[in-house]
């Protein structure tokens, strides 16, 4: 990729690689990746947007990122505290947050949170985090628990040949485009005895011991204070979620093609750059 740049941010806590992509004056922007995803999620779709000095992510566990210490795990209020130390590490008071997926809902969370430090809000294809009913909360505890407890006996998957481990990205839990899994592969695989396996930390597949209620999840959405743009893929995992679509103060977008439109393709990642390049120009 032409004009990235690949750099380490040490944040006392743990050490993230990133990508930076734009003019070293642009507008700060923090791009977040889907979760099993990682930086190069905006491979094809951060040199299109104009003007923005863009430090995309890999989150901890994922990626060339550092995987958290034993006996600790990937709650959403960490990934936010990590973004909060990389605005530090950048020198940034405010800037805005670029998220798909589960990017997306780190990005509304700590928008929500703290909204002064936040200036522009642009999400691909995710809100809220999925709620939980708050009489379930002690039967989902014990669940977390025991699938904690099993894991230590599980290994990961290998794969004898690099193309095998690409098919089995493409047929993923969210199926992507060949070109969009060889690219996540590129940061996301690694040699092993026996083949390749993917490298993000196996506590990623760990059940939530806590959800939100959905009452809860749009307290954040209401205490976003700056411009927020939508774009709802319409074969995605949004689009039939129209009850909680109409409930958002955001502008919204509906645009074609799956959850990763931003990936898949080119046509796809120039539709989504379009889109955001006319919302990061509204003074």
């Amino acid at each position: 990729m032409s004009g990235v740049e690949e750099v380490r941010l040490s944040l006392g806590h743990i050490e993230l690689a990133a990508h930076l992509f734009g003019p070293v004056d642009g507008h700060p922007v923090i791009a977040l990746h889907g979760w099993l995803d990682n930086a190069n999620s905006f491979a094809r779709l951060a040199p299109k947007l104009e003007g923005l000095r863009i430090v995309a992510l890999d989150l901890a566990g994922h990626g060339f990122s550092e995987h958290r210490p034993p006996g600790a795990g990937y709650a959403l209020w960490d990934y936010v505290h990590d973004v909060l130390r990389v605005a530090e590490q950048m020198g940034w008071e405010r800037f805005s947050l670029l998220g798909h997926s589960l990017g997306a809902i780190v990005s509304v969370v700590l928008a929500g949170a703290l909204p002064e430090r936040v200036t522009r809000l642009a999400l691909i294809d995710g809100v809220i985090p999925p709620g939980g009913e708050p009489k379930d909360a002690a039967e989902r505890m014990g669940m977390a628990l025991q699938a904690q407890l099993a894991l230590a006996d599980k290994r990961k998957s290998v794969f004898p040949t690099l193309d095998l481990a690409v098919q089995a990205r493409m047929k993923g839990m969210v199926a992507v485009s060949r070109e969009a899994a060889e690219l996540l592969a590129q940061r996301g695989l690694m040699p092993v005895p026996g083949g390749f396996s993917w490298r993000s930390d196996s506590r990623l597949t760990l059940p939530s011991p806590l959800r939100l209620s959905e009452e809860q999840a749009m307290t954040f959405v209401r205490r976003i204070a700056c411009p927020a743009h939508l774009i709802v893929a319409a074969d995605g995992m949004l689009a039939r979620h129209t009850a909680l679509l109409e409930q958002l103060p955001f502008s919204q977008e509906q645009l074609p093609g799956g959850h990763h439109l931003h990936l898949n393709d080119e046509a796809g990642a120039t539709l989504v750059a379009d889109c955001f390049n006319r919302f990061f120009a509204i003074p």
